[in-house]
C-alpha cells in the first residue's frame, strides 16, 4: 500500500470527527498518519506491520486522550448550574399569584443575572411576604411560605 493511502486515510478520519463528539476519530487519524510518514521513511514494510503500528498507535492516542487529557479540560458550560444556585434562596413577593398568573418574587441581590423571578406557591401569600425556592420548573421557580 503507498504512503499517502495512509495519508488520505488519516485526513479522512480526522474530517469525520467534526461529526462526532468523542475525539475518537481523531486519534485514529493521527495514527493513520503516522503509518504513512513511516511508510514513507521505510517503503518496504509489510501491511501487517503498516496495520499493527496503525493499531497500537491510534488505541495509545485514544488511551491517552480519555486517560489524561480529556478529563483535565475544564467544563465550561452553565447548563443545570441554575436550580442548585436558586434552591433554598429567600425572597420576598412582589406580586402575589392570581388564578392562573404566575406570582413575581424579588431577591435582595440578583440570581442568575436577574433579581426577579416568576413563582408558583401552593399556599397563599401576599405581597411583602417571605417565600423560601423549594425547586425550579423552567424559568418558573416552585416556593413555599417561609
Amino acid at each position: 500500500m503507498a504512503y499517502w493511502y495512509w495519508l488520505a486515510f488519516g485526513m479522512a478520519l480526522m474530517a469525520v470527527e467534526i461529526f462526532l463528539p468523542s475525539f475518537t476519530a481523531l486519534w485514529f487519524g493521527v495514527g493513520a498518519i503516522i503509518v504513512g510518514v513511516l511508510l514513507l521513511a521505510l517503503p518496504g514494510m509489510t501491511l501487517a506491520w503498516q496495520v499493527l503500528i496503525w493499531a497500537l498507535a491510534s488505541a495509545a492516542f485514544t488511551f491517552a486522550w480519555f486517560r489524561f487529557f480529556r478529563n483535565k479540560s475544564p467544563d465550561r458550560t452553565k447548563a443545570g448550574m441554575g436550580r442548585e444556585a436558586l434552591l433554598g434562596e429567600t425572597a420576598m413577593v412582589v406580586h402575589a399569584p392570581l388564578g392562573e398568573k404566575r406570582g413575581l418574587l424579588r431577591f435582595a441581590t440578583p440570581k442568575l443575572g436577574s433579581d426577579e423571578w416568576q413563582f408558583i406557591c401552593r399556599q397563599s401569600v401576599a405581597e411583602g411576604d417571605r417565600v423560601v425556592v423549594d425547586d425550579v420548573s423552567g424559568n418558573t421557580l416552585i416556593v413555599s411560605k417561609r
